[in-house]
């Protein structure tokens, strides 16, 4: 597998907008914003705002709207779509969007797209009865968003005008080898899902880098994975933290989501159901513990994928701990990036 990462590698946030049992809506896109401006402050290179449908945890489900919001209150980070699901859309409407989006916050914004759901299959139906051809049209739809943003694109009879010219950078996101080589085909850069879909991180990267074709948008392959962080000052405080994140991922495998739940001391049976295979294959990439611990299972992690950027989500149910953990993690990254930890 090769490997373009040289010198310093760019750390991003995924954002889910995750709802804690007794937060509102507003309280958690309120957090969401406060979080980007602690993220701008730190470091952090893009806020990405993810898209989910039906889950009463998560609160990301207008993914531009919500792009918006945090673009509106930060001045520097870049800010985008991780992802947008693009069966879900039309895609002159989301070409609208993002252009709009550009205009507002020029040379800020990114496009992610991917062609999952975003929720289960009957939601999936209920928000675009026709998702199966979109699917199977994604290659094609993704070429008509690049064709709306086209200065060339003027002398065409269907036109998105704001758009024209605009330089939109896009992304394709995947959690499997097919997005791989829709990527590499396309020369687009990659961002795999390896913080809740792992099995086939290193298999992708391989296929990417292999088949990678230079086009007018990137002329050498270009990679990203995303990892869950829970950082504490101690391991102990990380493992209460992890609590939340247990429930939150035994609700997801069994079908039966709730709000992200309080932290709870570690119990003998949340141990054991910690060890089961289906969660440890899902989290296998959750790095939990203190700055030690995070930065050995980090520098491993950039060691053996070889990624260009790291990108990190996390379940915490606490504000104040999760800006704790993403400052941790800025100063790891930091160290491993050969500066000096952050002192804002």
């Amino acid at each position: 597998m090769q490997s373009n990462q040289t010198g310093k590698i760019p750390y991003s946030i995924l954002e889910l907008a995750t709802i804690g049992k007794g937060f509102t809506t507003t309280d958690v896109y309120n957090n969401s914003l406060k979080l980007a401006q602690k993220a701008e402050e730190f470091g952090y290179n893009r806020f990405w705002l993810a898209e989910h449908h039906n889950m009463v945890s998560i609160a990301s489900v207008a993914t531009s709207v919500l792009m918006s919001h945090i673009a509106g209150g930060t001045n520097s980070i870049r800010v985008g779509s991780g992802g947008i699901m693009l069966p879900n859309h039309s895609s002159m409407l989301i070409a609208e969007q993002f252009a709009t989006l550009a205009s507002l916050y020029p040379e800020r914004i990114d496009m992610g797209l991917g062609r999952a759901p975003g929720t289960d299959q009957v939601t999936a139906q209920a928000i675009r009865p026709d998702r199966m051809q979109a699917v199977y049209r994604f290659p094609e739809e993704l070429r008509n968003i690049q064709k709306y943003f086209s200065s060339a694109n003027k002398q065409a009879k269907v036109r998105v005008p704001i758009a024209e010219g605009i330089d939109m950078p896009m992304y394709i996101l995947g959690s499997s080898t097919d997005s791989a080589h829709l990527a590499a085909k396309e020369g687009l850069p990659y961002v795999f899902a390896s913080h809740f879909a792992p099995t086939h991180l290193f298999e992708a990267l391989s296929i990417y880098y292999n088949n990678f074709q230079p086009s007018q948008f990137l002329k050498e392959p270009y990679t990203m994975a995303c990892i869950n962080v829970l950082a504490a000052d101690t391991d102990e405080e990380a493992e209460r933290m992890s609590t939340s994140t247990i429930r939150m991922v035994v609700g997801v495998l069994t079908g039966q989501i709730d709000y992200l739940q309080a932290p709870t001391e570690m119990t003998p049976e949340l141990k054991q159901i910690s060890r089961d295979p289906a969660l440890q294959r899902m989290m296998k990439y959750s790095f939990i513990g203190s700055k030690a611990t995070v930065q050995k299972k980090t520098a491993d992690f950039l060691k053996d994928t070889g990624v260009d950027e790291i990108m990190v989500a996390s379940h915490i149910y606490d504000p104040e701990a999760r800006i704790h953990s993403y400052r941790l993690f800025s100063e790891i990254m930091m160290e491993l990036n050969g500066k000096h930890k952050v002192t804002v």
